[in-house]
């Protein structure tokens, strides 16, 4: 290989990993769970959700109450989605939190095979962006009665 061939090949390598580490990092500010994104002085954010089982006469049961031999906070343990009645800190994120509750919320309607009464599960969701005024987000699992 010539030594101008060499120049131009590293030169086209070099080029090709700063552009894949400037696009991840472009990234993190438009995905919800920001890999790479690194912000030096991160949200101060915070959330609390009220999660209840929706059943398709319209009652609406808190996950609190454990059903059919489930607990919701044995099912989902981490990223504080076991207490989300606690309010806790947004580590990464509300969206990033966010995303992670709306996957929860649909990984226990998808494996909780004994429960046949729940139609999908909801979650009022309410956050604290930094020092703004508190806002409500409802997130919804997949509709279980559409699967089954």
């Amino acid at each position: 290989m010539s030594s101008r061939a060499r120049i131009v090949g590293r030169r086209v390598a070099v080029v090709a990993v700063v552009a894949a580490q400037a696009f991840f990092v472009a990234r993190g500010y438009w995905s919800s769970h920001k890999e790479f994104a690194f912000q030096m002085f991160p949200e101060s954010s915070t959330w609390r959700a009220e999660i209840t089982r929706v059943m398709a006469d319209g009652q609406r049961i808190p996950i609190t109450e454990p059903w059919d031999g489930y607990r919701w906070g044995e099912l989902v343990d981490s990223r504080g989605l076991s207490t989300p009645s606690e309010r806790h800190h947004a580590d990464a994120g509300l969206d990033n939190q966010l995303a992670f509750l709306d996957a929860a919320l649909d990984w226990v309607a998808d494996h909780t095979p004994l429960d046949t009464e729940t139609q999908y599960l909801e979650a009022v969701v309410t956050t604290w962006h930094n020092t703004d005024d508190p806002q409500v987000v409802v997130l919804r699992s997949v509709d279980r009665s559409a699967a089954g």
